[in-house]
């Protein structure tokens, strides 16, 4: 195989035109070549009259030795390409009594389940939340009426936070041994766009990673795994070290209990321990699994198994995390901005990615862009509000949107508990629950300069997911944030022409960008309890859909080196 990069050709070209180029960089006649297969595509838009695709791409062709036409193009662009396929290790030899037991179905759990259930190990997926079509309806219904579910929300259910943003899948880790690839395989075989396995900024978006994640239990039930919903763990059991089994508590609603579990466990255990009401909706019953292996996949937004693990003693420690507003301005004024007068239509609504240090040491930057998106409730707790932003897959909405965010530490926190970032959190969306009554709480950014209610919209028309009202965002922030937002908006604005305009809409309060925690663990993946395995974004070793899969895969070969599947 042959690797050419840095092909450019402008954004109209024909596939036929690819073809050319590639031949003319080998030195081929354009007939010899077999297949031209893409491995990277970005764009290249530091002049706007002129924007090009920058491509990656492997050759094959017929006649004479890859060497030799290496060895004849004489060019940096052109090499050898030798492709190694992603392996799951070998099972180990330790026995496995009971099946692995996965916290949790965000990418970190459903990765780590896929990949055991292919190699045989049975899992069980507990979930808190619902299965993604109900979880749906309910965040629907959170988002017009106010409603919230605290079990199955925009943070919790099948598929994990990721499931209400922009599905983005681009990622800084570097994985040599093909895991990387692997996730955007397994995504592309479960229903997403062939797309994301050679964009440089490739994402699912919501509507499509909802039936792709739906794919994937599937696929894991059918494998022999098992998945239950509505299933929150509540504690471990630990002995002599290591952990023996799980509490759960499973809720079942009355008047809707189809759908709740999925898989062989959709009958309880035996070993039930006592049943009583959670409200007049649910009925709720505890039971302890045994398990030998837990993986604890349990999303940023865990607060409560957070608390739990710190009264278990298991070792975890603050870290720093960021918080800020969301920020709304039209979708082709950022077109504008980054791609000139090129034709949206083959480029796709421009994202944009803006960072700057402020006198005071203070990183501002923006995270999660989301074109074409619209901002959400991503609220989970009672009395507590916290937004995020997300794009369909088209990304055919009006405004973009991306959050604008802070850098904090434990010195900002008061104190270096475990914990601590996490109260720091809640303070900040109580501040933004009560700032209007419960909604979203939007600001134009000329008032928020100004310090003052914004009382009308400009010329940015609002794009929500969820009930909003004025409210005065200065007020909800330490004035730490607010004067390193401003000052960043306003440096953002002489890179992006309108950027600090009067009226883009700012919506508070982003409080999610990642987790506050760290669950420690050592070079095997091990929490100092024995058997049990912080993983993803949650535990604090990833910061995105792709990373917290990789982080899944990692933790799963960790078992599968360790243990053969409990039939063999």
């Amino acid at each position: 195989m042959i690797r050419i990069s840095q092909l450019k050709l402008p954004i109209t070209h024909t596939r036929e035109q690819l073809w050319q180029k590639a031949a003319n960089m080998l030195k081929l006649p354009v007939a010899s070549l077999r297949t031209v297969a893409i491995v990277k595509r970005s764009v290249d838009a530091r002049k706007k009259d002129q924007i090009l695709f920058i491509y990656t791409l492997d050759v094959e062709a017929d006649g004479i030795k890859d060497a030799q036409i290496v060895k004849r193009a004489k060019s940096e662009q052109v090499a050898l390409a030798v492709q190694e396929p992603y392996r799951f290790p070998a099972p180990g030899s330790a026995r496995l009594s009971e099946p692995p037991v996965i916290v949790g179905s965000g990418p970190a759990g459903l990765f780590a389940g896929l990949m055991l259930a292919e190699a045989g190990y049975c899992p069980l997926i507990l979930e808190r939340g619902d299965e993604v079509s109900v979880r749906r309806r309910k965040v629907e219904r959170f988002w017009q009426s106010g409603e919230l579910d605290v079990r199955s929300n925009v943070q919790f259910g099948e598929g994990g936070a990721g499931t209400f943003s922009d599905g983005k899948l681009n990622t800084m880790v570097k994985d040599p041994s093909g895991r990387n690839r692997k996730v955007l395989e397994v995504f592309v075989e479960h229903g997403a766009d062939p797309q994301i396995l050679y964009d440089a900024k490739p994402h699912i978006g919501t509507d499509v990673l909802a039936e792709v994640v739906k794919n994937m239990r599937e696929h894991i039930i059918s494998l022999g795994g098992q998945v239950r919903f509505g299933a929150q763990v509540t504690g471990l059991v630990l002995e002599n070290g290591r952990v023996t089994g799980v509490r759960v508590m499973t809720a079942e609603s009355e008047a809707d209990n189809t759908g709740r579990h999925t898989g062989a466990a959709v009958n309880r255990s035996s070993a039930v321990s006592g049943c009583g009401s959670l409200d007049a909706e649910f009925v709720s019953c505890e039971e302890v699994l045994p398990a030998q292996a837990v993986i604890l996949a349990i999303g940023h937004s865990a607060r409560d198994t957070f608390s739990m693990l710190s009264k278990l003693g298991i070792p975890m420690q603050a870290k720093a995390f960021a918080v800020g507003l969301r920020i709304q301005h039209p979708q082709k004024m950022i077109d504008r901005s980054q791609y000139g007068d090129a034709d949206i239509r083959i480029l796709g609504p421009a994202p944009y990615k803006l960072t700057h240090q402020t006198p005071s040491g203070r990183g501002v930057y923006t995270f999660c862009m989301c074109p074409g998106g619209y901002v959400v409730n991503a609220s989970s707790e009672p009395g507590r509000l916290a937004v995020n932003g997300m794009s369909n897959h088209a990304r055919d909405g009006l405004n973009a949107n991306s959050a604008l965010i802070v850098t904090v530490t434990p010195k900002d926190f008061g104190g270096d508990a475990p914990l601590s970032g996490v109260e720091y959190q809640r303070r900040l969306e109580e501040a933004a629950f009560q700032a209007a009554g419960g909604r979203i709480p939007v600001q134009l950014f000329g008032d928020f300069r100004e310090n003052r209610i914004s009382h009308d919209w400009g010329e940015v028309e609002p794009q929500f997911r969820g009930l909003h009202a004025f409210a005065n965002l200065r007020e909800t922030l330490p004035a730490y944030l607010s004067d390193a937002l401003l000052e960043g908006i306003e440096c953002f604005g002489q890179r992006i022409s309108g950027f600090n305009r009067y009226d883009a809409i700012l919506a508070g309060i982003e409080s999610r960008t990642s987790s506050p925690v760290r669950i420690l663990r050592n070079e095997c993946f091990e929490s100092a309890a024995g058997g049990l395995f912080p993983c993803g974004e949650g535990a604090g070793y990833a910061g995105g859909i792709t990373s917290a899969a990789i982080d899944g895969i990692k933790v799963a070969e960790e078992i599968a080196r360790r243990y053969r599947p409990p039939a063999v």
